[in-house]
């Protein structure tokens, strides 16, 4: 069978795109002679991610509590995808950030959703034997989503509501670091000790978090919507859509997580502390973090309640 013609328009356009970076196009033609045809196996390394769940123990729901986490850290990957193209875009369309804004919002949709495998796809007998094997390790150290975090807000609505008074935005990014909502879970604010927990995720992370607060300082998710046109920050629907982020990141997602740890923590069949021993609780309920991305987009009634379950169960967002 007689192939067509390769277009003279394509083939200028590769000489173009060679040229520009200094290359021999004749070069890579001949390399297309040798190179093998690309199978899904490969372009999404099938082998090698199928290859990543390690078990510690012999119980089988282990392997479901692994893989979840793991297609958390892959979803979380996707939202700093989209929430760098918005951020790094120096004057995003309208039309441009609420499309990246609702892609965000969908994978937080489906994290949010996907609580029900770890709230009833685990044995709870299962859950309370191989978590002992997982101490001091916790979820609490997704670095992921601490960078999710400071890439959709000022960090201001990051730092514990005891102390926000007395941060502002020249305050150095170190000492700010220090009084994150986070910190409670394992710090002693009296005595500045941390626990284990803590000080693992800090050795690990602390650089890259310090740099990550000061690239986004200035373009956040929320300094991005602030630089649309005033027209389109009253857009009832794209605020609704900023709201619908904030509501799901900091108070479904959340709670969702929260849920989940009571069943399995509260279930009587352990001590009922978290493994990285946190104070998980307090930790975890919105209403004792008051983390809210977008404080001005809600109105004074909402911010009083934040994370009550009472008041959320009798409105929709």
């Amino acid at each position: 069978m007689t192939q067509p013609d390769i277009p003279q328009e394509l083939l200028e356009q590769l000489e173009q795109k060679y040229a520009s970076i200094g290359q021999k196009t004749e070069t890579h033609l001949e390399g297309l002679l040798w190179s093998k045809p690309i199978t899904y196996w490969d372009y999404i390394q099938t082998d090698a991610l199928l290859n990543l769940q390690i078990q510690r123990t012999t119980l089988p729901d282990e392997m479901v509590f692994i893989m979840y986490h793991q297609v958390n850290e892959l979803l979380f990957k996707m939202v700093l995808w989209e929430l760098d193209q918005i951020c790094h875009t120096e004057k995003p369309s309208t039309s441009f950030f609420t499309e990246r804004l609702m892609r965000i919002s969908r994978y937080f949709d489906l994290l949010t959703s996907s609580f029900t495998i770890m709230g009833d796809g685990m044995e709870v007998g299962q859950y309370m034997k191989f978590r002992n094997t997982l101490t001091p390790a916790s979820g609490f150290q997704s670095a992921q989503y601490r960078l999710v975090e400071f890439a959709s807000t000022d960090l201001i609505n990051l730092i514990d509501y005891r102390f926000r008074d007395t941060i502002d935005r020249n305050t150095p990014y170190s000492h700010a670091f220090e009084h994150l909502y986070w910190q409670a879970a394992g710090k002693d604010y009296k005595t500045g000790k941390k626990s284990y927990l803590i000080q693992q995720f800090e050795k690990k992370y602390k650089d890259e978090f310090l740099k990550f607060m000061e690239e986004y300082n200035t373009v956040n998710l929320w300094r991005k919507f602030s630089e649309l046109p005033i027209e389109d920050q009253q857009n009832e629907e794209l605020r609704q859509a900023m709201r619908h982020y904030d509501h799901t990141v900091n108070i479904k997602w959340v709670m969702g997580h929260l849920n989940a740890a009571r069943k399995y923590i509260d279930s009587g069949h352990g001590d009922g502390e978290a493994t990285g021993g946190s104070d998980w609780k307090k930790y975890m309920h919105p209403k004792y973090q008051r983390r809210i991305f977008f404080p001005a987009l809600w109105s004074e009634e909402e911010l009083a309640n934040w994370g009550n379950e009472a008041y959320e169960s009798t409105k929709k967002v």
